[in-house]
């Protein structure tokens, strides 16, 4: 049994599951309770970050690398074009800068203005993360305008990745998605997919009404 540590960006992991149909379970990881007070977990991640993954004897972390390994043992899957497909550059690129270039961005906006010090929530730092992320949002963006999807006519998991980033941002009250992208969010999340998964993590399902509420 495929094993899934943490909501977060194993959203995505999730997601990513349900979309290939494959079983699994999600055991929830509190980060906010101290993941030094879950041994178990950090027998699983020493580094106490989430997600991780557990598939028999394979343990993984990062959500981008787990997303591509189970695309690769359990496929194929339509969702990974293949590297002769003409989509496979766009959807390559987008797989990671859903991560590197938005999620990984914005997380560092979302610390600096919750966590930070008051004195420090505006910081220089957390300031070039936001000019990263709206640079690499125009990637998005201008792909946007030449097909319904980021690696051409067909949803992919790199729809996945760069879905999450963007839901992220919004959620958190630190960015506000344009049309272009919020039409795509409306549209990659109404996959049946997304619904599953969305029922099976909990806490994403509360942060996000909450977030609705608040907006």
């Amino acid at each position: 049994m495929i094993t899934v540590f943490g909501e977060g960006r194993g959203f995505r992991v999730v997601w990513l599951l349900e979309e290939m149909g494959l079983a699994y379970r999600l055991r929830p990881v509190d980060l906010l309770a101290g993941v030094e007070n879950d041994p178990e977990y950090l027998a699983v991640n020493p580094a106490g970050y989430i997600p991780a993954l557990q598939d028999g004897d394979v343990t993984m972390v990062e959500s981008i690398a787990i997303m591509e390994y189970l695309m690769a043992r359990h496929g194929p899957t339509p969702l990974a074009p293949g590297p002769h497909d003409p989509a496979f550059p766009a959807y390559q690129q987008f797989l990671h800068l859903g991560e590197a270039g938005l999620a990984a961005s914005m997380y560092f906006v979302v610390v600096s203005r919750n966590l930070a010090p008051e004195a420090e929530r505006e910081n220089w730092g957390a300031r070039k993360a936001l000019e990263v992320f709206e640079s690499r949002l125009g990637l998005v963006t201008r792909r946007l305008a030449r097909s319904p999807y980021l690696a051409g006519d067909a949803f992919t998991a790199a729809d996945i990745s760069v879905t999450y980033a963007l839901e992220f941002a919004q959620r958190t009250g630190c960015f506000t998605l344009g049309e272009p992208e919020q039409a795509y969010v409306a549209r990659t999340t109404r996959r049946e997919a997304y619904g599953r998964a969305m029922q099976t993590c909990h806490g994403t399902r509360a942060w996000a009404a909450a977030a609705a509420g608040q907006r």
